[in-house]
């Protein structure tokens, strides 16, 4: 609603919510609702937006964007139906192909790629810091905390920026399918297309060269060159009885050579090759699996062929060993987790995880020469310690609330544990990574959203957010715990580290 192009119309007893956005609305989110200069406003993109937080947006507007107040234009029952018909579903699913892809697809004009760094920083660590308040990423000086750019981003940024492998590219992707190339050496937009209409998050291939969405809506994953945002490949997804599936994710396995996609509606796991000598993956029964063979039927082969990998339930929360041998996924739903070899292409250990683990926010580390990993529960103020090599539980570590976000670093002798809901919402509980026990709480803003440590390259600062319209990046010293300073900032969410993303660096999700 981002244009008023005209006043309602007179009063009725029941008001019209479709006909209202089309003269007001339609404009900017497009006829179909499925989104132009503003968001698409589908229930798949709106998410926990409904009811009176809806109604509120038509109402007050949003600050710091184009969407405008529409209380002095429209009564309350009106601003109702309007709310009630962008939370009704589409009547029939959209299809969204390479070709809708590839016309949406713009580069900036006057973007010219830098020789070099534009600033003096170092470049490998600088730290991008999301800020929803106002879809804008400050781009931040790690060292002299200084923010050297701050550039607008597609509506609600989700699931994480990536870097190219060499750091100097970023891309950004929001819930209704924009993806936004940016150059961190130019402090410039490169460009930026649609992938998907409802979409999860991205990965970038091993060698630079491919960006992955993954898709709710329409159940594709979409393929970019990251050279110039065309598309590769649309692949639809659903299992072998083609039953389609949402994308709940995707993830790069650098050492796969592979993008591997959690499921959401099918008992299965995809690998898809991102080389082209990937493969060969059979869809069906293999006589063997010998090199140079052909005693198989369905074989993929080449870039982008595709592996199923059979599991007991969907799972769509992946977490991952160094290597990528094995996999660790969860079912939201569930009080379980398994444990998947991927050289095997089954599983192997099942985990008791209850209170709805968050694996994509687990971390892993070195503990008395073996490594372990720890997760959170959304449900539940407990942190599952889980020992990588034969699957057992260490340890449950008692929080006051339930986090969303843990973080650590090399560099750190702590993890950095939030406790994101309840009535100590905004405490930040310090865990010993030897012994395990909680040595420090912080409560730098008691009552408020207070979530997501990132470290600096070195891990001598933690950056934590203030997760509030009004908010701040708090800065500590790592060793001390002493808060160093404060950033304002407008509603910042993740903080993302150049160094930490494209070295793989153990304290961060990857």
């Amino acid at each position: 609603m981002a244009v008023l192009l005209g006043l309602a119309g007179p009063a009725q007893a029941g008001p019209d919510g479709a006909t209202i956005y089309a003269d007001l609305c339609a404009s900017c989110h497009a006829e179909t609702r499925l989104g132009g200069t503003g968001p698409a406003l589908i229930p798949e993109s709106l998410g926990r937006l409904q009811g009176d937080r809806l109604q509120a947006v038509i109402a007050e507007g949003r600050a710091m964007t184009q969407m405008p107040a529409f209380r002095d234009t429209l009564r309350p029952e009106e601003i109702a139906a309007v709310a009630d018909y962008l939370s009704a579903p589409l009547a029939a699913p959209p299809v969204w192909d390479a070709a809708a892809i590839g016309a949406t697809r713009e580069m900036t004009t006057d973007y010219h790629a830098a020789p070099a760094p534009v600033f003096t920083a170092d470049p490998m660590n600088i730290t991008l810091v999301v800020e929803t308040g106002d879809s804008h990423i400050s781009v931040l000086d790690g060292d002299s905390l200084a923010v050297l750019d701050r550039f607008e981003t597609p509506f609600a940024v989700h699931g994480g920026p990536k870097f190219s492998p060499d750091g100097r590219y970023v891309f950004v992707m929001s819930r209704d399918g924009w993806v936004q190339k940016y150059d961190i050496w130019s402090l410039h937009e490169v460009g930026r297309v649609r992938a998907g209409l409802n979409s999860r998050n991205i990965a970038m291939s091993a060698d630079g060269k491919w960006l992955a969405v993954a898709n709710y809506l329409p159940a594709t994953l979409t393929i970019l060159s990251t050279e110039d945002l065309s598309v590769a490949r649309v692949i639809p997804v659903a299992d072998r009885q083609g039953r389609p599936s949402r994308v709940s994710a995707v993830y790069q396995a650098p050492r796969r050579k592979t993008f591997l996609l959690a499921l959401k509606d099918v008992p299965e796991i995809w690998e898809i090759a991102t080389t082209e000598d990937g493969g060969p993956y059979s869809e069906g029964l293999v006589h063997s699996n010998e090199n140079g063979m052909e005693e198989a039927m369905g074989v993929e082969r080449g870039l982008f062929a595709r592996r199923r990998i059979a599991v007991s339930a969907p799972l769509d929360d992946f977490f991952f060993d160094p290597d990528y041998r094995n996999l660790i996924g969860a079912n939201r739903e569930g009080e379980t987790g398994v444990v998947v070899n991927l050289d095997v292409g089954r599983e192997i250990a099942s985990l008791p995880l209850p209170g709805m683990p968050h694996l994509g926010s687990g971390i892993s580390w070195m503990r008395d020469g073996r490594r372990v990993m720890a997760v959170p529960h959304l449900n539940e103020g407990r942190i599952s310690v889980i020992d990588m090599q034969d699957w057992h539980v260490v340890k449950v570590i008692e929080t006051s609330g339930p986090g969303f976000f843990l973080r650590s670093h090399d560099g750190a002798p702590q993890i950095w544990a939030d406790v994101f809901t309840g009535p100590h919402k905004g405490e930040m509980h310090l865990i010993d990574k030897q012994a395990l026990e909680v040595v420090k709480v912080l409560k730098p803003e008691p009552g408020k959203t207070v979530a997501h440590t990132e470290f600096t390259r070195d891990g001598s600062k933690a950056l934590v957010s203030v997760w509030e319209q009004e908010g701040a990046v708090i800065v500590y010293d790592s060793r001390t715990l002493q808060e160093i300073t404060r950033l304002p900032m407008r509603k910042p969410s993740g903080k993302y580290n150049v160094w930490n993303k494209i070295t793989f660096e153990d304290g961060t999700s990857h």
